[in-house]
């Protein structure tokens, strides 16, 4: 998927829904493994977009976990889906975790492995999170999905702990595939999943990434190219053109951030 947006890419009636309380299963009745969802491989980011099936909504996004301390207490997701990322940073860290999302059949699968879950829009729910709570906050593809990513991340920084961390991936607006389509066959067309997806409000490249953290009050501790495109050609290219176009082989970029202190 590249991303789930803040209306988790499927359009909602929320006149007709009613507001759901924040959940709080306990401890113990929390399952500690996803039964039978299936395993991200790295071409499936293509197939995680518009239209909205349900494996929309249960990748694992497993690539993302790494980036995940063991010692992690707190983790808030945006857009969790059905939870399917949430009960891998369950397993591997014991953490206690919040989901949002709007899409309220997935965020029912979501309760059976969360701590506590919203449903909501994602931006308007963030006004409603506690301050200085959570060790890591989760945007992977959501933020190319807001009007405005800028204020999102800034509003995050105040619900993040002193050591806490923003992990989030991004679709590379640079990928060859787009910049073939673009600068040989001359056009820039929307599609229902990818990185040009027709939901996506925002566009990045490894650079704009950095840029947007860094000018928003955050040190960027990882920003990295994930689920390359593998291809003689692409590695020819590369070659050739000195590492110039290196980035361009990556669908997606993970992304660390931490807060800039006194900012």
């Amino acid at each position: 998927m590249l991303a789930q947006c803040p209306c988790s890419l499927e359009e909602v009636d929320t006149k007709k829904l009613p507001d759901l309380p924040l959940m709080s299963p306990t401890t113990k009745h929390l399952p500690t493994s996803l039964p039978n969802y299936p395993k991200r491989n790295k071409r499936s980011i293509l197939n995680r977009t518009m239209p909205k099936r349900k494996e929309y909504y249960t990748q694992s996004r497993q690539e993302m976990l790494k980036y995940i301390p063991k010692t992690t207490a707190t983790v808030l997701e945006l857009g969790c889906g059905a939870g399917a990322f949430c009960v891998l940073i369950k397993d591997k860290t014991n953490a206690e975790i919040w989901g949002i999302d709007r899409h309220k059949p997935s965020l029912e699968e979501a309760q059976k492995f969360l701590h506590k879950t919203i449903h909501g829009d994602v931006v308007e729910s963030i006004a409603t999170l506690p301050n200085n709570y959570f060790d890591c906050i989760v945007c992977n593809d959501i933020l190319e999905h807001l009007e405005d990513p800028y204020t999102v991340i800034r509003t995050l920084k105040n619900k993040l702990t002193n050591k806490g961390r923003i992990v989030c991936s991004l679709p590379n607006v640079r990928y060859l595939p787009n910049i073939f389509n673009f600068m040989v066959k001359k056009q820039w067309k929307y599609e229902d999943e990818g990185v040009l997806d027709s939901t996506h409000l925002r566009f990045f490249t490894q650079k704009s990434i950095a840029d947007m953290f860094e000018q928003h009050g955050y040190s960027v501790h990882t920003l990295e190219g994930i689920n390359p495109l593998n291809s003689w050609k692409f590695t020819l290219i590369n070659i050739l053109t000195f590492g110039f176009l290196s980035d361009t082989t990556y669908i997606q970029f993970a992304c660390v951030a931490e807060p800039k202190h006194n900012t």
